[in-house]
C-alpha cells in the first residue's frame, strides 16, 4: 500500500509545480495559501511518517500535519459524516491514489481551491481517499473516482462539468449564491478580461426589468459559463465593443477567433440558455479527456471530426475553421490528435481505419449514425460533406473490407459486395454471419460447409458467410447466425 502510495506521490509532482505556477498568477499570500495548495495536492502519508507517540511537541513534522489538516480536512470514517455536517459549505475531493483521472483532476481542484480562498469564498476544502475509507465514501456519495461534490447545508450537488478550473470556480460561485458578477467599473472590466475566460454579458439599466430577472434565472441554472453584468454602456464596451445602442443586451464572449457571439432572441430563461449551450464551444473543440462528456452530450447532434496529427493539423486548421464559420450552432466541428491514441483509437475503430493519414469522419448523435469524407480534404469537399450533412443527404458509412477477387463453395461477402451479393443475388442466398472469435460460430461455420457441399447442385441457392465484426450493412445487426434471403 505504501508502495502504491509513493508511486502517486511522484505521479503528482509535476502537478504540484503547475499549481504553484497558478498560485503566483493569484497573487496570492504566499505561505498560507501554498501550504492550502500542498494540503490539497498531498498522499496521505504525513500521518504514518511521524514517529510513534509524537504529541503536541512532538517535532515539526506532526506539526506540519496539525497545520494542512487545519486548512485543508483529510475525511476519514470516523469524520466524514460530521465534517458534512458541521460545515454550511464544503468542497470535497474523492479520489484513488491510483486513477489517472485522479491525478489529472488533483491539480485544476486545488488550483480553484485557491482561487476561491483569494476571492474570499467562505468554502471548506476537504478531500477524501476512497479507496483506503470505502466506507467514509459510501457515506458522503463518493462513488467512483474522481469524484468533486459540493455540499451546502449538507444538501450533496455532484459537479459533472469540465475539470478546468474556471469552470470549478465557476460552479462553486453559482451554487454557493453569487450566480453572477457585477462589474460596475472600467478598471474592474479590464481585469476581469485577463482571466480569458467564456463569459455571458448583460448590460441592465439599473439591474431591473423582467429581461434583468430571466438573465439572472439562467446564470442560475447555467453551471460552467460564468455570467456577468453592468448597468454602464462604456464598462459594457471594454467587454463586448459591439455594442451599440441598446437598452438592454445579451452577448457571449470566447477566448478564440470567433470571440462575439450577440443574443438576439427574447429575454427568457430557456432562449438564453439555449443561446449560451449552442454558442459556448469554440469554432473548432480540440477534443481532450477533460471535455469529452460535454462533446458526447452537446444539444449540437450533428459533429464532424478531423483526425490528425498536430503537424498535419496546422495545415488544415484555417480550411476547417472557414467551413465551421458557416455551420455555427447547426454543426460542432472537433478536432482529434491522433498521437493521442487513447483519444483518437477509439473513434478510428468504428470505421476500420488507422489514423496513419488526416481523416475526417462525422456523427448525428441522434441517430448513432456515422459518415466518412472520402474525397481529399480541402474546403469545397468539407463544405459539401458538412451540407450534405445537415441536409440528411450525406450516405452513412459502413465498414468493409476488401473485396474478394475469389468466390468458393461458401462465397466471401463484404460490406461493399452485400447489396450486390445478398440482396440483389438472383439466387436465394443463406448468409451465416460470424466473428473468427465467437466459439459459437466456429461449430456453424463447419454445418454451413457440409450443406453447401451438399447442395452443391442446386442452382437457385447459393451459401455464404460474412465476418460482422468487421463488415457492415443496415441489414446486418449482429453476428452469430444465420439468415436465408430468398428470390
Amino acid at each position: 500500500m505504501r508502495a502504491t502510495r509513493l508511486l502517486a506521490a511522484a505521479a503528482l509532482l509535476a502537478a504540484l509545480l503547475a499549481v504553484s505556477a497558478a498560485a503566483a498568477k493569484l497573487d496570492l499570500d504566499e505561505v498560507d495559501d501554498s501550504e492550502v495548495l500542498e494540503a490539497l495536492l498531498a498522499v496521505d502519508d504525513e500521518e504514518e511518517a511521524a514517529p510513534p507517540g509524537a504529541g503536541a511537541g512532538g517535532g515539526g513534522g506532526a506539526e506540519a500535519v496539525r497545520r494542512t489538516q487545519s486548512m485543508v480536512l483529510v475525511l476519514d470514517n470516523d469524520n466524514a459524516a460530521r465534517a458534512v455536517r458541521d460545515h454550511p459549505e464544503l468542497l470535497l475531493l474523492g479520489y484513488a491514489p491510483w486513477c489517472e483521472r485522479s491525478a489529472k483532476l488533483m491539480p485544476r481542484f486545488a488550483e480553484a481551491a485557491a482561487a476561491l480562498r483569494a476571492m474570499g469564498s467562505a468554502v471548506a476544502f476537504a478531500k477524501l481517499d476512497g479507496e483506503r475509507f470505502p466506507k467514509a465514501a459510501s457515506a458522503v456519495g463518493v462513488n467512483g473516482f474522481p469524484s468533486v461534490l459540493l455540499f451546502v447545508n449538507g444538501t450533496e450537488h455532484a459537479y459533472t462539468g469540465l475539470h478546468t478550473k474556471d469552470a470549478i470556480v465557476t460552479w462553486v460561485r453559482k451554487k454557493t449564491g453569487t450566480p453572477v458578477i457585477r462589474l460596475e467599473s472600467k478598471d474592474s472590466a479590464e481585469e476581469f478580461l485577463k482571466k480569458g475566460q467564456t463569459f455571458a454579458l448583460g448590460l441592465f439599466k439599473n439591474y431591473e426589468g423582467a429581461g434583468h430577472e430571466e438573465f439572472v434565472k439562467a446564470a442560475t441554472a447555467e453551471n460552467e459559463v460564468q455570467f456577468v453584468e453592468t448597468n454602464d454602456r462604456n464598462v459594457a464596451k471594454i467587454l463586448f465593443p459591439g455594442i451599440a445602442s441598446e437598452e438592454q443586451f445579451l452577448g457571449l464572449v470566447k477566448s478564440e477567433p470567433e470571440k462575439f457571439e450577440k443574443f438576439d432572441g427574447a429575454f427568457e430563461e430557456k432562449e438564453i440558455l439555449q443561446f449560451v449551450e449552442l454558442n459556448k464551444f469554440p469554432l473548432i473543440t480540440a477534443f481532450t479527456d477533460l471535455n469529452s462528456a460535454k462533446v458526447y452530450s452537446s444539444p449540437i447532434k450533428l459533429q464532424v471530426f478531423t483526425f490528425a496529427e498536430a503537424y498535419d493539423f496546422e495545415d488544415l486548421e484555417s480550411i476547417v475553421q472557414e467551413v465551421a464559420r458557416g455551420f455555427k450552432t447547426k454543426i460542432m466541428f472537433i478536432y482529434v490528435d491522433t498521437a493521442e491514441e487513447n483519444l483518437a483509437k477509439p473513434f478510428l475503430t468504428l470505421y476500420g481505419l488507422e489514423g496513419d493519414k488526416p481523416t475526417v469522419t462525422a456523427f448525428d448523435t441522434s441517430k448513432g449514425t456515422k459518415y466518412l469524407l472520402e474525397a481529399d480534404i480541402n474546403e469545397k469537399n468539407l463544405k459539401e460533406f458538412s451540407l450534405s450533412l445537415l441536409d440528411g443527404t450525406l450516405p452513412p458509412y459502413f465498414r468493409s473490407e476488401p473485396v474478394p477477387q475469389e468466390k468458393g463453395l461458401v462465397e466471401k461477402v463484404v460490406g461493399r459486395t452485400f447489396d450486390s451479393s445478398v440482396l440483389q443475388s438472383p439466387h436465394n442466398v443463406l448468409l451465416e454471419a460470424h466473428a473468427p472469435w465467437c466459439v459459437d460460430c466456429e461449430a456453424i461455420s463447419k454445418n454451413i460447409e457440409k450443406l453447401a457441399k451438399h447442395f452443391s447442385g442446386l442452382d437457385n441457392l447459393k451459401f455464404a458467410r460474412i465476418d460482422a465484426s468487421v463488415n457492415e450493412h443496415p441489414k446486418l445487426q449482429y453476428w452469430d447466425y444465420v439468415l436465408l434471403f430468398t428470390i
